[in-house]
């Protein structure tokens, strides 16, 4: 039977619909602060009693939510993220919906990645805007999670035998396709054993729910072959990693906001002031949208890793580039952040990046001049007199910026933003303590 994708508009559409095709379990699904996906299972018995009342868990359990003296929350799932599950097998169906999660008395939970997003969103809307967001997210296939052997020696869009990651990257497309998320195309990235497949643009609140589907479907999907997929941003020495580029624009009243035919390079005035905001608060969201320590073994000069804090219209050594792929056209007019990698919270990664931009927009902020020469060639001398400086050299730095910023604090609200970095804090201090082969093999036989 082909897999049916459905447009659930309310809980009566879901009830129908397990109902129908027979779905034995619907998991529930939502992520922790540091973007974990977390899941519990539910039978259709229940499901009824569930969209009313919502399903209690324990909060205190769950990284960043709650202290135990104030551990109840609650899951209300969304209907129109009901989907079955394209990895399951057919012959009992399972599905998923991504939930909401609120307080025992209703309110939504300040901790909910999902709600810090949603709040963004109005914020937009309220201004009349709507963003849209396209994200590029790369990842390796290795032997096993414990042994990161390449499967290929492919380069940037070779094809087999060059590229023998074609088979999964179909199924993983199937996959997509199956649970109605569309792909714009896929390929073999630079590095060995890596890959990438673009999703086609969505509202920013559809594709951060696809972002972490995605992320399941690659991994259930290599694992069906014997292969392990990882998202890790830096997994090889020597080799490009995996980044997450986001493209992304707003829309108002129907048409692209970031489009004006009688401006310089076809930005908008919002548009230039949107991109401002992103490269001035960029010190301070990092954290965010590169969230782990390995995150900065990525973001380093030679690699083809953005960490120039500059924005260019075709130069890929810059932090933020505008695609000149349909140069004048409105529709596609949009910027791309290159910086993000594919561990961040997506949720909450948009949220700051809409955030930071409408900051830009709210205060009018000025647009420097496109760096359209390659950054990695220039000298310290020469950065410098450009007012070009570098995202953080870690995530200990990154952190310390993420917890100093009133900008950031307000747009991920008082409890994630202390809870975010309270977490990475206690990551930072696992690392440092940590001694590394590195250390052993550089220091032990000299000292």
């Amino acid at each position: 039977m082909e897999m049916p994708v459905f447009n659930c508009k309310n809980a009566d559409d879901v009830l129908k619909a397990v109902k129908d095709y027979k779905i034995s379990f619907i998991h529930f699904w939502f992520i922790d602060i540091l973007g974990t996906l977390k899941s519990f299972q539910i039978t259709p018995n229940e499901l009824e009693a569930a969209f009313e009342e919502g399903m209690g868990f324990d909060g205190s359990s769950i990284l960043g939510f709650t202290r135990i003296e104030e551990s109840d929350m609650v899951a209300f799932p969304d209907p129109s993220t009901f989907q079955l599950a394209a990895w399951r097998p057919s012959d009992r169906p399972v599905a998923r919906m991504f939930c909401d999660i609120k307080n025992p008395d209703g309110t939504p939970f300040a901790g909910d990645p999902r709600h810090v997003l949603k709040t963004q969103l109005e914020k937009a809307a309220a201004k009349g805007y709507t963003m849209y967001v396209g994200p590029e997210l790369e990842f390796f296939i290795f032997a096993s999670p414990t042994d990161p052997t390449i499967m290929d020696v492919g380069g940037y869009f070779d094809a087999p035998p060059l590229d023998l990651g074609n088979d999964i990257r179909r199924d993983i497309i199937f996959n997509l396709d199956r649970m109605g998320i569309a792909v714009e195309y896929s390929h073999h990235e630079v590095a060995p054993s890596q890959h990438e497949i673009d999703l086609r643009y969505q509202e920013a609140l559809r594709m951060a729910d696809i972002a972490v589907t995605y992320k399941v479907i690659v991994k259930e999907t290599a694992r069906k072959h014997g292969v392990y997929a990882t998202f890790m941003p830096k997994p090889l020495f020597g080799e490009n990693g995996s980044g997450m580029h986001v493209h992304q624009s707003l829309f108002k009243n129907g048409r692209n906001a970031f489009f004006d035919a009688g401006e310089s390079h076809n930005l908008s005035k919002e548009c230039k002031s949107y991109i401002a905001g992103l490269l001035r608060h960029a010190p301070e969201f990092v954290a965010i949208t590169n969230p782990l320590v390995n995150s900065y073994k990525r973001l380093v000069p030679g690699y083809e890793a953005p960490v120039y804090i500059a924005w260019a219209n075709r130069n890929r050594s810059a932090l933020i580039r505008v695609p000149m792929y349909k140069p004048g056209k409105e529709a596609a007019t949009r910027i791309e952040l290159r910086c993000p990698d594919p561990t961040c919270n997506p949720y909450l990664a948009f949220a700051v990046m809409l955030g930071c931009g409408l900051k830009g927009i709210d205060e009018g902020y000025e647009l420097s001049t496109p760096v359209e020469d390659n950054i990695f060639k220039m000298t310290e001398d020469e950065m410098l007199k450009r007012g070009i400086s570098a995202v953080p050299g870690s995530l200990n730095e990154a952190v310390a910026n993420l917890e100093k910023s009133a900008v950031l604090k307000e747009i991920l609200g008082e409890h994630m933003h202390r809870e975010y970095v309270k977490a990475k804090k206690a990551e930072w201090d696992e690392f440092r303590m940590h001694v590394s082969a590195y250390e052993i093999e550089k220091y032990l036989p000299t000292t």
